[in-house]
Formats: C-alpha cells, structure tokens, sequence
C-alpha cells in the first residue's frame, strides 16, 4: 500500500519529537556521568531504549494529526490558510519541545528523575507552582531565548514539512494508512509500560532510558497500583497473620473481628496525662544539615541547642520523598503504598488515625499551614480526620509579614500557632497541632536580617533561616501558661533531595526528629532505628494513652520489645530496612536485597531471605489488604 505524500506532515511531527527527546537525553546523560558508571553496552542500551519510548511518544502525540491528515480533502488540506496554519502549529510545538528540554534539565537537577507524580501537582497547583518558577529562575528572559532560538531552527523544519502539501491523495489510502498510524498507539498502551526501562540497576541509566513526556502521562494513569497484580505477594491470611504478630505490645490486646484486622487496645500502667501536643512538619529538614549529625556549615544552632533538652532521635527514616507522604505516616502510622499518598487520594476520609484518638480525649485539634491547604489536598483530608484547618487564607494582613510562593514565613507561621495554642487554653481544652512549614523550600526566600545568610541564595539559607522559626516559636511558648504542659515534636516530612544511583537511596532518606518538654521529658539521645509511622504511638505512650489502634506503628520506648526496621519509597518502589538489610519491592513481582553500611549508606547485593521478605509483605501487603478493605477506618 502506497502511504500518501501528505503522510509526510507526521513524519515531520516524528523528527520533532525523537530529535528533542534525544537532545533531552543526551544533556542529561551528560549532567549524571559522575554517577553513572557508563559502558558501551549501557550506552547502546540507555539510547535504543530511549529511541523506543521517543517512538511511543510520537504515537501518541499524532493521533490528533493522523485524524487531520484522512478526513481533510485536498482542496482543504493544500490550501495557503491550511498550510499558514500547519506551520504556526510546527512552530508552536518547536518551541514546546525546547522548553521541555529546558524543564526536563531543571527537573531532573532536583529530583533526579523524569517526570513523575511531582510534575503532575505542578500542572495541578499552577498557582502555587508558576510563582515558584518565577520567584526562583529568570523566566522571562529564557522564554526569549528559546523563542530566539526557535526563529532560528525553525526554516528547516518549515522546508521539510511543506513536501506534504500540493499533492493528490486518494480517501481510501489514506484511511487505510491513518488506521495503521491509530494502530500504534492502541499497542502501545496495551504492550508497554515504564517497567521496559529497567535496563541497570543504576537509577540514573533507568531514568535515561525513558522519555519525560511518556512518564508524565504515565504517573496521570497509575496514581494507585493494584498491589497483589504488581507486586510479588502471599497468602493474605498467611500474611497478615504475621502482621498481627509485628505489631503486637506488651501493652495491646487484639480487638477486632475475624483473622484480618489489627485492630487493638493499647493499654497504659500509669495515669493517663493530658497535655497539648504541637507537631511541627518541617519543610526537608534532612539529618544531614545538622551539626549532631556531623555538619561542620552551624545552619542548625537551635536544633542543636535542642538535641541536648530533648529526647533526641538519632536513626529515624522517612517512609518517601513527598510532603503528603510523610503526612500520611505521621497521621495514619501507616507504611507507604504504591502509588500516591492517601492523603491525595479519594475517600481518604475517617481513618482511624492520631488525630481520631486525640478528638476521642477531648483535644482541640488543628492543622495549621503556612500555604494554601488545597495544595495536595491537605485540608480535605485534615478537615475528614478530625481537625480544624487553618491555612493561608486564616491569615489577616496584621498577621503577615513575608510571603512568598508556598505561603507565610515560617515565624508568621509560629506566631499563628502561638494564637491558636492561646485561643485553645483559653476554653480550658487541650490542644493538639500540626503545624507544616514551608520557608525550608524553593525559592528559599525569607525576610533579610535575621540570619547571616542573604534570603533567596540556596538551600543552606533556607535550612538556616527554618531553624531560626523554631528558636524563635520556643522562645515565645515559654512565655504562655501552657507551655510547661506541652510537647513540642519537631520532624522533617522528608529529606531535601533524593538523587542517587540507587532508587531508594537509604541515606537520602534520614531525618531527625526531637521531642521537648522539659518539665514532663528528660532529655537523652535514642540510637534506634525507627519510621515516622512509630512517631505517634511513641508520643501516645509517653501520654500514657489509653486507646484503641489500627496504627501499624509501635512504640519504639518500650523496653525489650522493639525490632528495628523501618520503610522507604518512591512512588513505585517500597523498600523495607531490617538491621543492616535491605529489601526493595517493585512492580513484575520484582525483589531486591541489599546489605548497605549506615555510616554512608553504600549498598552491596545478597541472596534472597525468605523470612525478609515474609516481614516485607506482612507490612506492606498487609497494610495493603488493611487500606483495601477499611479496616483501619472509624465505621469499621
């Protein structure tokens, strides 16, 4: 079958496409050469894969333009506004493609990745994200550029589409090619998927091998992966059995029916106290930026200063990469699912969760945020768990005095706790607040003077300037009645960065946490590892809370009882740490084991451990089957 001339115009549309995507893999290839290990034979495959994926790309990118190309007889297609038309469109696409090599670099310069689910909120979030870009690039002047540069290349690419125009076709070609070119991309979606790019264990070679534009539509289908299909699993009784057997305390009695739920009542020996809890999130508060934790930069001297009164945790792991997750660990005492947070989720309403046990006994619960708390869904999910939100929005103009894209500064931020903490006291109730920063992000803009770091110069800044917030948030709680009978929990929600030759790079993933109260805590430092999910059940006991738990998180004070391990995630990949092991989860029912080195987190492959595995799928598979079936829900 003869393929009409006019055909041509998608050939043009493919050159586009696989030019720009290889430029786009060959700057980035360039950028992680240090951390890539480069052969031949992972070169050949880094680009044959990518081409591949460039070409599924392209297929779906053309369908719009094949239906343009059958439908639109010739007097129409080879007429001069059709074809004035086709190349404004060329044009229009040259220039988006540029930009795109543009974002992908600035992309991936963050988060080492293509795009994935972060990129989809910031298509979401426009408002928050456009005025991040602003206030951290030169935005204006890039777009000049490109746009200079595009005038430039463009003659070319005009030359070489116009060899799809004057030229007779005949309907029946051209449907019979245009359902060729529909064919493409109907297999695409049924036969591939970004698994095919696993072609090293280097994450960076699996990163190149795919195409940015392919994973951004890619992380819009497979927001929630269906765990028992994707991931290697056991029996569900069999597996939450154990689960049941993790969990389980001196103090806590099971209380749920039937074989599959872990709910439990957590019993206390001695008198239940009520004092506030204030849980500030800090915005990537990585381990790394202390001085405790060997930071010879002094960006941390309050944090610092607070490690010697506090109970001081010293081997604590973020369970992911997002705000939202750690949120949800926080919250819910819950290890990752693949997938997005539940935070994000639909129906994500009415767990049981700390907030749930803190509404039970009586406590005055709020979520106070220094941005706008539809960012991520925050608020929905805060408000349908038993707090009050307060966000940007609760701000009056008294109460602000720097902002920038993400919201309040972080000491606008403090001093509205402070209020709030106040207003709470003064209906003699106990309070509970979680409190998420935002100074310690990009564009790491805050007001000038009060470190001795320029605003708007760097992540050090930023960590700085959060840490001078949380000197000055205590400094005026010691002036409240309320302050002797509160506990102040400080934690990161993750790190800063995650970027390494591994996916789920164990030391990218620690972050510290404090907990204050000096007249009621004695301060020391506890080495053991742990997850934000055992952050509040640790809390909980030194309350001596009585309560009933769904959480998959334990208290890890307990003397005797504690088996060290803790999670770590992408979106895909779930990694379960046991001692000095390592064990990752991914999709096709793939596992890897590592041991790994805590002083610099270097890993080395082993043999697979059965009984590692059976805790891995207790956890995650478990929490799975939990999540799945509403068992740690209210209603249930």
């Amino acid at each position: 079958m003869r393929i009409d001339k006019r055909f041509h115009s998608l050939y043009t549309l493919w050159l586009i496409i696989s030019a720009f995507s290889a430029i786009t893999r060959t700057i980035l290839l360039v950028k992680s050469l240090p951390d890539l290990e480069l052969t031949s034979w992972l070169f050949a495959k880094i680009y044959s894969v990518g081409f591949f994926f460039d070409c599924v790309t392209f297929s779906y990118f053309a369908i719009p333009f094949v239906l343009v190309v059958v439908v639109l007889p010739d007097r129409a297609f080879n007429s001069a506004l059709f074809r004035i038309c086709s190349y404004g469109i060329a044009f229009v696409l040259t220039y988006l493609m540029l930009f795109n090599v543009v974002s992908e670099y600035t992309f991936f310069d963050e988060f080492a990745t293509r795009y994935n689910f972060i990129a989809v909120d910031y298509l979401i979030y426009t408002n928050e994200v456009i005025s991040n870009i602003r206030e951290s690039y030169p935005v204006n002047a890039i777009l000049c550029v490109l746009l200079l540069i595009t005038a430039i290349i463009f003659p070319p690419i005009k030359k070489h589409l116009s060899r799809a125009f004057r030229h007779t076709s005949r309907g029946a070609n051209r449907l019979k090619a245009g359902a060729l070119f529909l064919l493409l991309p109907v297999i695409s979606f049924a036969v591939v998927d970004l698994s095919q790019t696993q072609i090293s264990p280097n994450n960076y070679a699996v990163e190149l091998a795919g195409n940015g534009i392919y994973c951004l539509f890619a992380a819009f289908r497979n927001n929630e992966l269906d765990f028992n299909k994707f991931y290697v699993n056991r029996d569900n009784k069999v597996v939450l059995t154990r689960l049941k057997e993790l969990v389980q305390e001196t103090t806590s009695r099971f209380s749920g029916t039937g074989d599959m739920s872990v709910s439990r009542w957590i019993e206390t020996y001695g008198v239940e106290k009520h004092l506030n809890i204030v849980l500030v999130v800090e915005e990537s508060l990585s381990a790394e930026y202390l001085t405790s934790f060997s930071n010879d930069k002094g960006l941390t001297p309050n944090l610092d200063k607070l490690a010697t009164e506090s109970l001081f945790f010293t081997h604590l792991y973020a369970t992911g990469t997002r705000t939202v997750r750690g949120l949800e660990a926080l919250t819910l005492s819950m290890p990752p699912l693949p997938g997005i947070s539940v935070v994000k989720r639909p129906k994500n309403e009415n767990f049981i969760s700390w907030g749930s046990v803190m509404k039970e006994k009586g406590y005055d619960n709020k979520f106070i945020y220094a941005g706008h708390g539809y960012f991520d869904n925050m608020n929905y999910f805060y408000a349908n768990n038993g707090f009050a939100t307060i966000d940007r929005t609760n701000f009056t103009s008294s109460e602000i005095t720097f902002t920038n894209a993400w919201g309040v500064c972080d000491e606008d931020l403090f001093l509205k706790v402070i209020k709030e903490a106040d207003h709470s006291y003064s209906t003699k109730k106990p309070f509970f607040s979680v409190v998420m920063t935002t100074s310690n992000h990009r564009p790491f803009t805050y007001p000038e003077g009060k470190i001795d770091i320029p605003s708007h110069t760097g992540r050090n800044g930023g960590v700085k300037y959060a840490d001078y917030a949380i000197g000055r948030l205590l400094t005026e709680a010691r002036k409240k009645p309320w302050f002797n009978d509160t506990i102040f929990v400080i934690v990161a929600d993750h790190c800063a960065g995650s970027a390494a030759k591994l996916a789920l790079p164990i030391k990218n993933y620690e972050i510290p946490l404090f907990i204050y109260a000096p007249t009621h805590i004695a301060p020391r430092v506890v080495d053991r590892m742990m997850s934000q999910i055992d952050i509040a059940p640790t809390v909980l006991a030194l309350l001596n809370a009585q309560y009933s738990s769904a959480f998959i998180g334990k208290d890890v004070l307990t003397p005797g009882v504690w088996d060290e391990r803790a999670f770590i995630s992408t979106y895909q990949k779930l990694g379960y740490i046991h001692g000095d092991n390592l064990l990752v989860l991914a999709p096709k029912k793939e596992v890897d084991y590592f041991y790994f080195v805590r002083n610099d987190g270097a890993t080395t492959i082993v043999k697979p451990q059965d009984d590692l595995l059976m805790d891995a799928l207790a956890y995650f598979q478990g929490t799975n089957y939990i999540y799945k079936y509403g068992l740690n829900r209210l209603k249930h």
